[in-house]
């Protein structure tokens, strides 16, 4: 890993953000809504290399599938030591319709810690990856 002279952070290797973000269970998506943008925090997985999110009907799921784009970040971090990593997908998204695709995202396992009403599914497909850890 490299570590950026401006910044003093270490730069992490696209397969290492997968990784990273693989053991994580909650990540912010990051959407425009009427040019203003907005932050969610969702609960995810990795699979295939895309981003499955568990969400119900409502101006998440409308701005995430409507607009140009989208940002997904998963991170770890310790405030006690100053230490952690972040990760940051850039692409696009589109709802998952299709009753066999449904199936297996339904058999992902997501787990949602609101309790409401989510039977949705957004799949990420980043077009740009970047990731940086504060090196311990």
């Amino acid at each position: 890993m490299s570590v950026n002279d401006r910044t003093g952070l270490e730069e992490i290797d696209e397969d290492q953000c997968w990784s990273l973000a693989s053991q994580r269970s909650v990540g912010r998506l990051a959407v425009a809504i009427g040019n203003k943008p907005d932050v969610f925090p969702v609960n995810f997985v990795i699979h295939e290399r895309t981003i499955i999110v568990k969400t119900a009907a409502g101006l998440k799921l409308a701005a995430a599938t409507i607009g140009p784009g989208v940002a997904f970040e998963v991170d770890a971090l310790d405030e006690f030591s100053h230490t952690g990593w972040s990760v940051v997908f850039r692409g696009v998204a589109s709802e998952i319709e299709s009753l066999d695709d449904v199936i297996e995202a339904e058999g992902l396992g997501i787990d949602t810690w609101a309790d409401s009403d989510k039977r949705r599914f957004l799949r990420i497909i980043p077009t740009a990856i970047t990731g940086r850890r504060v090196p311990s």
